[in-house]
């Protein structure tokens, strides 16, 4: 075949085909025969594929190996590396933008919208470690670009929803509670000072009989102690009777006030009053019930003024002397229930209240003395007896709680770290008040219903500190 029916064979065979397409094309046989018809790609390279923008992330092999690097190398055979830009870069977010919205977000220039300016990249696993170029950690991870716009609030924490599952945050609302706890100390019983009683003569006086009662007895109020006969009482009771029999109304008042001032018991008075006669001696009689703690008196002796003759304390109520730590003092008040156990009472335990906090802190201990009283209508608790003292402590009122594990007490701050939302945490330094068993009171720095971070919180205090660092290492480089 010559070359010009070769030629017109070919112009045939195209004018066939291009027949053949545009009536298939026309009569929809493709979607007759669930055939997809692809368009010619008539558009240019340019509009059909971005270009690469964004700095360069890392440099890949040419043949696609699992070889990377952060600065240009290149490959065994000679060949470069190939440089990934952001915009190549693969990501894993929820919220990845479609083709669509990829390109609308590209200005003219055909480069993405700045974010500010470029800082640091910082170590992806919160390491003190920061780069001015790209790179990765030793497990492959990229460092984390810091833009001027992130450091607005250096401590704020910003935690992804995988991190946070890994790391175990855990949150609770800071709420209105009364904290309580308990605080232990060592106490020792002692008597009521305001129910011990001593018997002493006010004037020269002779014992002449003392009642058969020792040490340690029980007496009853009014129940006799001893006899004595005083020449001074028993001159005053002459002027008294005499004063009586001849009926002189200002002598009587005089001589019985005069009896009354030593001592002379007032049922003496009036037997004297009404019999006109003095007895030979006079009886002294217990002012209250109790225990005789101390009995000097004996038959026959002479008592001057101001010698103690007996010594008497009703136990019916006594005092328990706790030593309380200076700490622990803000948390306790008056009307504080109390529970008192003594080891030589096993089984026993006796309910009291805060009645004093003394107004002083031992030198030596730092220690304070809290008085408790305690009931003892059995006499089971004698004095010096050791005691083990639990006072319910706390504030009484609802205050602004949050759990003990929010609190970061580093001794020179007290830091709380506040679920801002989005995985956003920042933290708060906060006035510690009443520290109970599960609670802490809040004085200042938190509200009621504000969420606070309660488990793995130190991780988020260590990352605070590492952007607050980075941000003033970055402040102190930009500095001209």
């Amino acid at each position: 075949m010559n070359t010009p029916s070769r030629v017109a064979v070919t112009l045939s065979f195209a004018v066939l085909l291009g027949g053949g397409g545009y009536w298939a094309v026309t009569n929809d046989l493709g979607a007759r025969f669930g055939l997809h018809v692809v368009e010619a790609a008539l558009a240019t390279p340019a509009a059909s594929m971005l270009a690469p923008s964004g700095a360069i992330i890392y440099y890949r092999h040419p043949d696609n190996l699992p070889q990377f690097s952060a600065m240009p190398k290149n490959a065994d055979d000679g060949r470069p590396f190939i440089a990934v830009h952001a915009s190549e870069d693969l990501s894993f977010a929820d919220t990845a933008p479609k083709p669509a919205e990829a390109a609308a977000t590209v200005g003219s220039s055909g480069t993405a919208p700045a974010k500010g300016k470029l800082l640091f990249y910082r170590n992806p696993m919160g390491l003190p470690d920061t780069s001015k170029m790209p790179k990765k950690d030793s497990m492959g991870m990229d460092y984390i670009p810091v833009f001027e716009g992130d450091q607005s609030d250096a401590s704020t924490v910003k935690v992804s929803l995988g991190k946070l599952q890994r790391t175990g945050v855990k949150t609770a609302t800071a709420e209105m509670a009364s904290i309580s706890r308990k605080i232990q100390v060592p106490g020792t019983i002692t008597l009521d000072e305001r129910l011990v009683s001593l018997i002493s003569m006010r004037t020269d006086s002779f014992v002449d009989d003392v009642a058969n009662v020792t040490t340690g007895d029980h007496i009853s109020k009014g129940e006799k102690l001893f006899r004595f006969y005083s020449r001074e009482i028993a001159a005053a009771a002459s002027e008294y009777a005499a004063g009586r029999g001849d009926a002189r109304g200002n002598g009587d008042a005089g001589s019985a006030l005069r009896l009354r001032n030593l001592g002379v018991p007032q049922e003496v008075i009036d037997n004297i009053a009404s019999t006109r006669q003095v007895p030979p001696s006079i009886s002294y009689v217990a002012p209250r019930d109790g225990i005789i703690l101390e009995r000097m008196a004996t038959t026959g002796m002479m008592a001057k003024p101001g010698d103690v003759l007996f010594r008497i304390a009703d136990i019916s109520n006594v005092w328990v002397l706790a030593d309380v730590p200076e700490y622990d003092l803000a948390s306790v008040h008056n009307e504080a229930e109390v529970h008192v156990t003594v080891r030589s009472l096993p089984g026993r335990t006796f309910e009291g209240v805060v009645d004093l906090i003394y107004p002083q802190v031992d030198m030596q201990t730092r220690t304070t003395k809290v008085r408790i009283e305690l009931p003892n209508p059995d006499g089971l608790l004698l004095a010096n007896m050791y005691a083990e003292v639990e006072i319910e402590a706390g504030a009484p009122t609802p205050v602004v709680a949050v759990p003990n594990s929010a609190v970061i007490d580093t001794g020179d701050r007290q830091v709380v770290f506040l679920d801002k939302g989005d995985g956003h945490f920042e933290p708060k330094d906060v006035k510690l008040g009443v520290r109970g068993e599960d609670q802490t009171e809040i004085t200042q720095g938190v509200a009621a219903g504000d969420k606070v971070v309660v488990a793995a919180n130190f991780l988020l205090d260590a990352e605070s500190n590492l952007n607050s660092a980075l941000s003033a290492m970055t402040s102190e480089e930009a500095k001209p």
